[in-house]
């Protein structure tokens, strides 16, 4: 386990938890499709974009560790992968945070999470 702590920025504040380099490789690789998918559904929403939009399975990212985190996110209703958020689930037994974040801040995070434990 990585003794430097995965910081998420959220929309108003941040909250630190313990997680390992792996789990942070495995979620980088989830967000990764998410944003695929989602630009998928605005290439077909976009005029000129080609028909109809097939739907996209959801983001849904569980970890358990020192805490757990869940991560959900709904690619069909947001119009671009920039105005994207994602629901976030943080907790142990002493406390329960729920919450949203945007996408776009919360890949930067796992992206800079990376660049430290590499």
């Amino acid at each position: 386990m990585s003794s430097i702590p995965l910081t998420l920025n959220l929309i108003e504040g941040s909250v630190s938890l313990s997680f390992s380099p792996q789990a942070a490789r495995e979620l980088k690789a989830a967000t990764d499709q998410l944003m695929e998918r989602l630009k998928a559904v605005a290439a077909k929403s976009t005029p000129g974009g080609g028909g109809k939009v097939t739907p996209q399975p959801p983001l849904e990212y569980r970890y358990t560790g020192e805490v757990f985190l869940e991560i959900f996110c709904n690619p069909n209703i947001w119009p671009t992968p920039f105005a994207a958020k994602v629901l976030l689930t943080i907790r142990n037994v002493n406390i329960r945070l729920t919450t949203e974040a945007e996408l776009t801040r919360i890949i930067e995070d796992i992206n800079n999470y990376l660049e430290q434990v590499r």
